[in-house]
């Protein structure tokens, strides 16, 4: 027994010294974004004036194509396109790609904007599923809507990029909605930084709960629902913490599918999006890192905090599970692909700073929190392990994420102000204190499963249901 109690024991340090330089490096990450988002912030020139927008880059904005891939999306579809249609820019086109749907999104889209068949000359430049044919509207001439067999969002983008007029090209999700100017901010990194930009990244807000009409946000109100509510939050941290900071280090590693503008070469220069893969939007940007540091061509990835595209999420904890085991099973799927560029000096700051985080965030954090919330209880229950350092480390790891889930929602109002209510701001504080007390373990949970499913072969989207956006009350 005492040989027992001695190898218990060792295991319980050893593990013990694992979790604590695993919760430690991941502090100390979340310390240093927290440093350069506020630093960016202080910096940023926050002038939300739409005249001044125009007047200074009106007559020299670019023309973008923007891709709305479209799978099973009727409830949402018809007015995402309608708000694509109403933004304030001076050239652009809406190619909304119907990837093969089956619950009658194309005939809603055919019924809504009276879309008639046409013709356009393309190339299959990056590999996806034959178009079965081409719509266009009577009344919205920057409207092109494409039928294909179905192939997966990678494969509905590409074909969206193939169509696409114009060299800037704009990926977003269907059930989605911009902010009017959302494409004006968007396109200023490219205008000031032409040569360089390939990529820029904008906010992405949480949309449950807000009042919608004509394709525009025209009330923004908090999630009536608990899940949607806790990822309000969520999305505040991921973008004015986490993407700003690794805008300002110049390693951005993930522009999010909901939205993001790129230069249709260099997407064509890397084959596009990826097939057969949960992370399409992960991937292309590590692609696209790595083409470029590869050929020593200058180039940057841009994060942009002010163009912001409202999304929907899940409202149910089976939904959001689904959801949060596919974006593991992606950060997965990418991190083992591009290994090789881990650490590796002629890869600069992406393959030492952001594949590093990535490792350390998205491959051991979740084994190390799920294993700690496991063991050391039992440890100490067994009498191997002292009850007070558990304590310890649990009040201060939960205290370190409260003090993050705070500082982050204390960004994001400082640069968006977006909630318009001090009540609302007030749930939101009490929201980010809760989230610690068990939310944010499931989510490591799912972060694990999602693990395990990559390393089982689990391969698909699975299935989220569609709420569609809400509508305005009535007088």
């Amino acid at each position: 027994m005492t040989y027992v109690y001695q190898v218990l024991h060792f295991l319980s340090v050893l593990v013990g010294a694992v979790l604590v330089l695993s919760a430690g490096l991941q502090n100390l990450i979340q310390v240093i974004q927290l440093t350069l988002a506020g630093h960016a912030i202080r910096k940023m020139a926050n002038n939300r004036e739409n005249r001044w927008l125009w007047r200074r880059f009106g007559d020299s904005a670019p023309p973008i194509t923007l891709i709305a891939p479209a799978y099973n999306e009727v409830t949402s579809v018809v007015e995402s396109v309608r708000s694509l249609l109403n933004l304030q820019y001076p050239q652009f086109e809406v190619v909304v790609v119907n990837d093969g749907s089956t619950d009658g999104t194309l005939a809603a889209l055919i019924e809504a904007f009276e879309l008639l068949p046409t013709q356009r000359a393309f190339d299959y430049e990056t590999p996806c599923e034959p178009v079965r044919g081409l719509y266009a509207s009577l009344h919205q001439a920057r409207l092109l809507v494409v039928d294909k067999a179905n192939g997966g969002k990678s494969d509905a983008l590409n074909a969206g990029i193939n169509l696409a007029r114009y060299d800037l090209v704009c990926a977003m999700d269907s059930d989605s909605l911009l902010e009017p100017e959302a494409l004006l901010r968007a396109v200023q990194p490219f205008i000031e930084d032409p040569d360089r930009v390939i990529a820029v990244g904008g906010s992405i807000r949480v949309v449950n709960g807000c009042r919608v009409e004509q394709g525009r946000v025209l009330d923004v109100k908090l999630p009536g629902r608990l899940v949607a509510l806790l990822q309000v939050g969520e999305y505040c941290r991921a973008y004015m913490l986490g993407r700003l900071a690794w805008g300002q280090l110049e390693a951005l590693t993930l522009i999010s599918g909901a939205f993001g503008l790129f230069r249709r070469d260099a997407a064509i220069s890397v084959g596009g999006y990826t097939h057969k893969t949960v992370g399409e939007d992960l991937e292309l940007v590590i692609k696209l890192h790595r083409r470029f540091r590869e050929r020593g061509e200058p180039y940057r990835v841009v994060f942009a905090p002010d163009p912001v595209c409202w999304t929907q999420v899940p409202e149910s904890f089976r939904d959001l599970g689904r959801q949060r085991m596919r974006w593991q099973r992606g950060a997965m799927e990418t991190i083992t692909k591009h290994r090789d560029m881990l650490f590796r000096h002629r890869y600069g700051r992406i393959g030492s700073l952001a594949m590093g985080n990535m490792l350390i965030t998205d491959v051991i954090g979740p084994i190390a929190e799920v294993l700690g919330y496991a063991i050391l209880p039992t440890f100490g229950v067994l009498g191997i392990l002292s009850w007070s350092y558990f304590s310890a480390f649990l009040a201060l790891s939960l205290g370190f994420n409260m003090a993050i889930s705070v500082a982050g929602l204390a960004l994001d109002e400082t640069q968006q102000h977006r909630v318009s209510s001090g009540k609302d701001v007030f749930l939101l504080l009490c929201v980010a204190v809760a989230e610690n007390f068990g939310y944010r373990q499931l989510c490591s949970y799912w972060r694990l499963r999602g693990t395990l499913q990559f390393l089982g072969g689990v391969q698909g989207w699975g299935s989220m249901t569609r709420q569609g956006f809400s509508k305005p009350a009535k007088a």
